[in-house]
């Protein structure tokens, strides 16, 4: 298959996978439910979950057990844009076109939207079986995901990102925040299903330390690349095409990289990161295809 029916499969297996976990709507408490699957089901492109696919694909990695990580990412990664769109974080009205998860809701019901989804995340991690995963393998994905969630990850990178509003931000503190709020996710997508993979053992990864370094590259490179192209369509596109308002990181006085950089000096570092994750792929062979595909796609995306 290519890269893009590969895409639409996975787009439709975490999909599945998501509406098995999710509690349905008609189960107590109906709004809570009703607003977490609001958040999850609004039209996400399902990067981080691609990425576990596209990783494990490359590792010859446990299916079962990739799609326990690929819901638990997505459902942390919805969390936070619950609460990114918060009034106490970029009060956004719009997300992929629609009203955010507060204003169709409310802000009560929104912050418990995310937390729940949180506890979820972890939940699915915990009860996955899978034969070909160690014990000790599934506590170290819980590590992972966790360290990229919290303060030294996600979470840390949003705080940063509050702080650094109408402030001067130089590009290395501008890329240490990326690397945070958007890159920690994405690159514990990779380092989770790299985990995945089986090497006769009963699920150890067959995989060299220089492989797992050149992956974690990959993700490292695509994860700031994904933001750049964030920011310089945040310039480029328009609201329709975005699914939230056009200019929203400048209205707000916040630091990207076109106001730091310059716009076309944005788009030469994000084709620059895309080819140096592309080129660290180069110790696996034809099965890391889709791990290339997304790298192009991140840089080509209009939304």
């Amino acid at each position: 298959m290519s890269w893009q029916q590969y895409k639409t499969q996975w787009q439709t297996q975490v999909d599945a996978r998501l509406d098995s976990w999710l509690p349905k709507d008609s189960i107590k408490p109906e709004q809570l439910h009703k607003a977490m699957r609001y958040a999850v089901f609004n039209g996400g492109k399902r990067i981080r979950p691609i990425l576990v696919y596209a990783t494990g694909q490359a590792v010859s990695g446990s299916e079962a057990m990739l799609d326990h990580c690929a819901c638990a990412v997505e459902c942390i990664h919805a969390y936070s844009l619950i609460h990114d769109d918060l009034p106490a974080m970029d009060d956004d009205d719009l997300r992929r076109g629609k009203p955010t998860c507060h204003r169709a809701f409310d802000e009560a019901t929104a912050i418990l939207a995310g937390d729940a989804l949180q506890a979820l995340a972890f939940q699915i991690m915990v009860r996955g079986k899978d034969e070909r995963v160690f014990p000790a393998q599934r506590l170290e994905m819980i590590n992972i995901l966790s360290m990229a969630s919290g303060s030294r990850g996600m979470a840390g990178g949003q705080a940063i990102d509050l702080a650094a509003v109408g402030q001067p931000l130089n590009e290395a503190e501008l890329e240490n925040m990326h690397i945070h709020k958007t890159g920690a996710l994405i690159r514990a997508s990779v380092k989770m299903a790299a985990l995945c993979g089986d090497g006769g053992d009963g699920g150890t990864a067959d995989l060299s330390s220089e492989q797992v370094e050149k992956l974690d590259h990959y993700a490292k490179c695509i994860g700031l690349a994904f933001q750049i192209t964030d920011d310089i369509l945040d310039e480029t596109s328009d609201t329709d095409t975005l699914g939230k308002p056009q200019g929203a990181d400048r209205a707000l006085n916040k630091p990207t990289y076109p106001s730091i950089m310059g716009l076309q000096a944005s788009q030469e570092l994000a084709q620059t990161l895309v080819t140096d994750a592309i080129n660290s792929l180069q110790a696996f062979d034809t099965q890391a295809e889709s791990l290339r595909g997304i790298a192009h796609f991140i840089l080509e995306r209009t939304h």
